[in-house]
């Protein structure tokens, strides 16, 4: 609130006070043998400034309340206006005083607990002008008049899901995790000496839990509004012109595949998403899982902070189209933290990654919706997964992909068995939805018998029929999400209820096949009728991008991308500058670890070799590195 508005605003509430004042002397000279009750002033409305201070000792560890913060300011709801408050405020003030004079005067009870102080309602009143402000700001944005939220989603992301720790401790307990804390702390608080740390704030985030040790958040990304339209409204990511210079840096070390000239840019420009990304690669390849993730989650951080006022991601209304280059470093941080969590053991929150993925971009270039049943399955939400088949919209049924034919009928298994007398008999059967599966997708069975495995003499007999003999269905794109769903859910299939239905469900087939031949040629027409194209539709998907295996390089394919690093500050004749006021780097042990990996990290802008106490580091230790470089 600006000075002027302040003195215009306390002038007339004292001018109004004064008025009443004057009204209740000459009320006291004219009816001064009346008692008044001491509450008979107080109105039953409750004052609305109270409710700005409701909450505030709420937990900011908790997921669900820092987003509830963070996307508060960005609902349209009227605020009141400036007028009704200034009322409120005065009327509050007017009757409070009311009744003390007339308390001391009949030498009742102080009335201090029921006066609201003039600075809160002032402060409240400060707030609510700045949240007007900035509303009609908004408003006069273009597009922005008809911002409206929209219907709850079915791919409604509910944050509490989204912390991985949060997962853990109802996985293993509390004592557990706190336990594998305990024994963390060493290496933390090495890092924490290594240099100035906590001298800056580190900002609350919904899809990852930042560590205090991270560089301060450098603001080179943000996020316009495009445009509203069918109830869904676009984003995009812009860059600043600090951050194009990185990544015209980035994009010269690339071309001659300098990863340390990919690690040096992060020295200087600590969150630029490709460098990170390429660094989490590398670090998965060389088997540094931790530092991987580290990376993933310093590029999650970087864009949450970015996020534009009214970009509500978990609410499902939003779309942040992956054919815009600026958008993708999201879509394959995500990915990448999707597969991270699923690695933990950590499938609920895996499932929320994945549907904030899907709700994104609806195109569904990453292939979410085939990692969405496995995930659902794994997280024990069979009622979700059915409901979501049945909400969601797409151009086909879910039912006739590879992945949601067999992962229905296994949902539906699992709630019959939750359901028991209650079953619902509108809907079809497990048994019925499995046989469907196999009549649709019959190389699926092979597929899975050789890659659980089964080994037991009833398989090896019905892999002999005709129809489960092939384990290509002749259609390009069904050929590839075949692939697809047996690499990512084999693992399902390893329960002994799931092997009954499945081979139940293949005797079923095989019987029906010798009793009426036409029932494949019907479901040989269905197939093609939902997939067209003789081309593959999917190719861009890469099955090893869904399996659970980690791939690795040997040490001798990995010093092909190795080049001179004398010079780390000159890349492909791009110098970078560094930011005026860059964090000191964290310490860190290299014993009994990679060192092509140490190699690599050490061009961290957060990390460093120096000794534990005056941080400069060990010649001897560089000395034997080095060594260890030549012996590679």
């Amino acid at each position: 609130m600006s000075a002027r508005l302040l003195k215009k605003v306390l002038k007339e509430q004292e001018q109004k006070k004064q008025h009443v004042i004057e009204e209740d002397e000459q009320d006291e000279l004219l009816n001064d043998d009346e008692s008044v009750s001491p509450d008979s002033g107080a109105g039953s409305s409750k004052n609305p400034f109270d409710l700005l201070n409701e909450g505030d000792d709420a937990d900011e560890e908790n997921a669900d309340q820092v987003y509830a913060d963070e996307t508060s300011t960005r609902k349209q709801e009227p605020p009141p206006s400036v007028k009704n408050a200034l009322n409120s405020a005065s009327t509050s003030n007017n009757k409070s005083k009311k009744k003390k004079q007339k308390k001391g005067k009949e030498g009742s009870l102080s009335t201090g607990k029921r006066e609201t102080p003039l600075d809160v309602n002032l402060e409240a009143l400060a707030l609510d002008i700045e949240s007007s402000s900035q509303q009609s700001g908004l408003n006069k944005q273009p597009g922005f008049e008809n911002f409206k939220q929209s219907k709850p989603s079915v791919l409604h992301v509910d944050p509490k899901y989204l912390n991985v720790e949060n997962e853990l401790r109802r996985i293993f307990g509390s004592k557990v995790v706190k336990s594998f804390e305990k024994s963390n702390q060493s290496s933390s608080s090495r890092q924490v000496r290594g240099g100035r740390r906590g001298n800056h704030h580190i900002r609350k985030t919904v899809l990852i839990s930042p560590s205090d040790h991270w560089p301060r958040w450098d603001g080179s990304l943000s996020m316009e509004f495009l445009e509203t339209k069918d109830g869904y409204h676009y984003f995009r990511y812009t860059h600043s012109s600090s951050y194009d210079q990185a990544q015209s840096a980035f994009e010269a070390a690339q071309a001659i595949h300098d990863l340390n000239g990919v690690a040096s840019v992060l020295m200087y420009h600590p969150y630029h998403l490709d460098s990170l990304i390429t660094m989490a690669d590398y670090f998965k390849f060389v088997g540094e899982h931790q530092m991987s993730a580290d990376a993933i989650a310093k590029c999650l951080y970087a864009m949450e902070c970015a996020w534009h006022p009214m970009f509500t991601p978990l609410q499902g209304n939003c779309q942040l189209k992956f054919s815009h280059d600026s958008n993708k470093p999201l879509f394959k941080a995500l990915f990448t933290h999707m597969k991270n969590m699923d690695r933990r053991g950590c499938h609920r929150s895996a499932l929320e990654v994945c549907k904030l993925l899907l709700a994104l971009d609806s195109d569904d270039l990453m292939g979410a919706m085939f990692c969405l049943d496995y995930f659902a399955l794994r997280a024990g939400e069979y009622a979700w997964l059915e409901q979501f088949s049945e909400d969601y919209r797409t151009d086909t049924s879910l039912w006739l992909l590879p992945n949601f034919s067999y992962s229905l009928a296994v949902c539906r298994f699992y709630l019959e068995q939750e359901e028991s007398s209650d079953a619902d008999t509108t809907k079809a059967s497990s048994a019925d939805l499995m046989n469907q599966a196999l009549m649709l997708h019959p190389p699926v069975l092979k597929k899975l018998v050789a890659k659980v495995p089964l080994k037991d003499q009833a398989w090896t007999n019905i892999l002999k029929n005709s129809y489960f003999h092939s384990d290509q269905i002749g259609i390009p794109s069904v050929d590839h999400l075949i692939n697809i769903y047996v690499e990512q859910n084999y693992l399902i299939w390893r329960l002994p209820d799931l092997q009954k239905l499945l081979r139940d469900g293949a005797s079923y087939v095989i019987q029906t096949l010798e009793h009426n031949n036409n029932v494949a040629k019907d479901w040989t027409c269905v197939r093609k009728e939902a997939f067209p194209s003789n081309k593959n539709e999917y190719g861009h998907l890469l099955v090893q991008d869904f399996s659970d295996t980690v791939q690795t390089l040997p040490p001798d394919n990995l010093q092909n991308f190795m080049v001179d690093m004398r010079d780390p500050a000159h890349l492909g004749g791009h110098v970078v500058n560094p930011p005026a006021g860059g964090q000191a780097p964290a310490l860190r042990d290299v014993a009994n670890r990679n060192p092509l990996a140490v190699l690599f990290e050490s061009l961290l802008p957060w990390v460093n070799y120096g000794g534990p106490e005056d941080g400069i580091v060990d010649e001897n230790r560089v000395n034997e590195q080095g060594q260890g470089n030549e012996d590679l």
